[in-house]
């Protein structure tokens, strides 16, 4: 018996034992003075920080802790105090077993141990818990502090509670690290991309920054921007993308247009922060200026994030201007004046959309209609989550919907953009097993699992002696896409076949208005051009010296994503030059003109307007289907109708002649549709 409690009590010692505060106290080290006097250096070099009560100071103060905590792990304040350094650093997650050893330490270490173990529970997924300290803290309060912290305490017990639910729940999706090639040591975020995915644009903070100047805040070098692109399916490794986009101050990424020819930065140097816009000129970006900005976007607050509609002439963005805001943050919207070569007067998106909480880092697709953003509103897992909202038929906001665990978290995610064809997402993240202390990830979307099914025998548990006889998948569940055409390729010279700046109108047919005007880029030709799906496109492609060039995309509602590949080759006005007429429509087997046709045609006229003495041949063509007589008959009139529509317009007849050639001239194949297709159509030939 008596050895039996002895060994209770040898238990019952060596546990209180270890769980026994050892203070910083000279005469309990006595036998190791030198080593205390170096702890108690590195305690006071941490405190310093730590008392500067923010990120860069609580990042810098972790290093004195962590070697003073070498010499005595066994300090409840040092454990509390390397916790919360770690809580409010990129390695959140690091916090809980400082905390754990505090708490076990000392119960009543500090006022707030039961809130900021619940924080770390919660953000370790430990989410019951979190809610089991988040409620021990609540009880800890006086009737007046609890009045006033109520509500952000049962918010984060309701973050929880969505936590539990979206890490039951996963998205299928693969999270990589973008690799070696973009991420380093030190932290690299806000990736932008074109729609392509064939460009990254992105902010770091690495040695041999523009200026090399380094932060007395974090100890981190200055924001600079860098630049990636991919080749063989590959990131290339990333470079500096120079003057002027980066200068001696924080420089940044904010927004990118689809086509990578527009570019919003940050500049933090003044008025809290503002956005700035550059343009790729060739191989050069432009000085980045405000000018634009400057009465209805930049403001003496902070305006963070920025994203351009897929035409260019609706500008989203980040501010906290206090007139007209929800909440700390919120998304505003702002359209392009033509007239006054200028943004215009800013508007608050949505109640929707917006909160009374923190709305971040927007992000527009080039579908036209799927906005994402960053918010800790209501429905967030803990910090900020990624949400999208689409704009419905009817010009409203839908209900902002969480991405889901493992996209979200309940740190913070932010920084997220998204490929042209849904597939992939890019965002920065802090998690462990990275290069640095930010890496930028891209999530690779599933889609829905493809269930299991077996047949009716092999459900019958009785039959488990029986071999399962037949398995077999379901139909295959297709991964989302965005629905959008991105078409691409270079813009050339028919004759030298050298790259030609030129201007790409993009017209809707059905309402004959030019949806946007984008360019060429000079040094290469390449263009991108995005075009959401549900309408009737015309694409014009002009450049000095050069007849027009058309094509026809007419799109249904439901078309998924799709990359068309088009290079354009521009013929130089010369006698004997042929041009397709793409955008000419008539009704089913008549000459009558839809209305479809008239901007295609109004170029033509503009065109004959700016030449005066030009003389040209309108032919109408058909594929083979029918008699030579219906065929000649058909395309003779449709070449008299275009001729009658440019003479109404005000151009002299005797500068026009129509022919119809029936099947005789085809440019493609009659065997196939698509070849019938190319060969219906109407050209004009210069004569002189």
């Amino acid at each position: 018996m008596k050895q039996y409690i002895f060994t209770i009590l040898f238990i019952f010692i060596t546990v209180v034992s270890i769980a026994q505060n050892v203070p910083f106290d000279k005469k309990r080290f006595a036998s190791n003075k030198d080593g205390f006097k170096i702890a108690m250096k590195n305690i006071k070099a941490g405190d310093e920080l730590y008392e500067m009560d923010n990120y860069g100071g609580y990042m810098r103060a972790i290093e004195f802790y962590l070697k003073a905590n070498d010499f005595n792990p066994d300090n409840d304040m040092l454990n509390y105090k390397i916790g919360t350094s770690y809580l409010y650093s990129t390695q959140q997650e690091k916090s809980l077993e400082y905390f754990q050893k505090a708490f076990k330490l000392n119960h009543h270490v500090a006022g707030d141990i039961h809130y900021k173990l619940a924080g770390a529970l919660h953000l370790n997924l430990k989410f019951d818990e979190a809610i089991k300290e988040y409620n021990n803290y609540k009880r800890s309060l006086s009737p007046k502090d609890l009045a006033s912290l109520r509500k952000k305490l049962d918010k984060r017990i309701g973050e929880c509670k969505i936590g539990k639910k979206l890490v039951a729940a996963p998205v299928r999706a693969f999270i990589d690290n973008v690799g070696p090639n973009i991420n380093g040591q030190y932290p690299d975020y806000s990736p932008l991309i074109t729609a392509d995915e064939s460009m990254m644009i992105f902010t770091s903070r690495r040695e041999g920054t523009t200026g090399g100047a380094i932060s007395d805040l974090d100890g981190n070098y200055n924001e600079d921007i860098y630049i990636s692109y991919k080749q063989n399916g590959n990131w290339s490794p990333a470079t500096n993308i120079g003057k002027p986009l980066n200068t001696k101050d924080n420089d940044a990424t904010v927004g990118l247009s689809s086509d990578g020819q527009k570019l919003f930065t940050f500049l933090g140097k003044s008025n809290g922060g503002d956005i700035l816009v550059s343009e790729l000129d060739g191989e050069e970006w432009s000085t980045p200026r405000d000018k634009e900005l400057k009465k209805n976007i930049n403001s003496e607050y902070h305006e963070s994030a920025a994203s351009f509609s897929f035409d260019g002439k609706t500008m989203y963005f980040v501010s906290d201007n206090p007139e007209n805001n929800l909440g700390n943050h919120d998304i505003f919207i702002s359209y392009w004046d033509e007239d006054k070569e200028r943004w215009g007067e800013a508007q608050n998106l949505s109640n929707t959309v917006n909160t009374e909480y923190d709305e971040r880092g927007v992000f527009m697709h080039p579908d036209g209609r799927t906005l994402f953003f960053s918010s800790d509103r209501e429905g967030s897992m803990g910090g900020f989550d990624i949400f999208k909202t689409q704009l419905t038929e009817e010009g409203y906001w839908s209900e902002p919907e969480n991405l889901g665990y493992p996209i979200n978290t309940p740190g913070d995610d932010r920084f997220f953009v998204l490929s042209g064809s849904g597939k992939h997402g890019y965002y920065a993240s802090d998690k462990t097993g990275g290069y640095g202390s930010h890496d930028i990830y891209m999530i690779t979307f599933l889609g829905p699992e493809k269930p299991l099914v077996q047949s009716n025998d092999n459900i019958l548990i009785a039959s488990i002696a029986n071999p399962i006889s037949e398995t077999f998948m379901e139909k295959a569940v297709a991964v989302e896409t965005m629905r959008l055409t991105i078409l691409k390729g270079t813009v050339i010279d028919a004759f030298t076949k050298e790259p030609v700046e030129a201007n790409i109108e993009i017209i809707d047919n059905d309402k004959d208005e030019v949806i946007t005007i984008q360019k060429s880029n000079k040094t290469t030709g390449k263009y991108l051009v995005s075009l959401p799906s549900g309408k009737n496109y015309g694409i014009a492609v002009t450049a000095e010296g050069y007849l027009f060039h058309s094509e026809n995309f007419d799109i249904p509602e439901a078309t998924n994503y799709q990359e068309v590949y088009k290079d354009i080759a521009l013929s130089k006005m010369a006698v004997g030059t042929k041009i397709v007429l793409k955008n000419v429509f008539f009704d089913y087997a008549k000459a009558s003109l839809r209305s479809a046709s008239f901007p295609e045609l109004d170029r033509l006229f503009e065109l004959l307007n700016k030449f005066p003495e030009m003389r040209i041949e309108i032919s109408g063509h058909t594929d083979n289907k029918g008699s030579r007589t219906t065929n000649e008959r058909l395309s003779a009139a449709r070449a008299k109708s275009v001729v009658a529509y440019l003479v109404k317009k005000g151009i002299a007849a005797s500068r026009l002649e129509s022919k119809g050639y029936a099947f005789d001239q085809p440019i493609a194949t009659n065997d196939t549709k698509e070849g019938r297709q190319q060969n219906r159509r109407v050209e004009f030939k210069v004569l002189k």
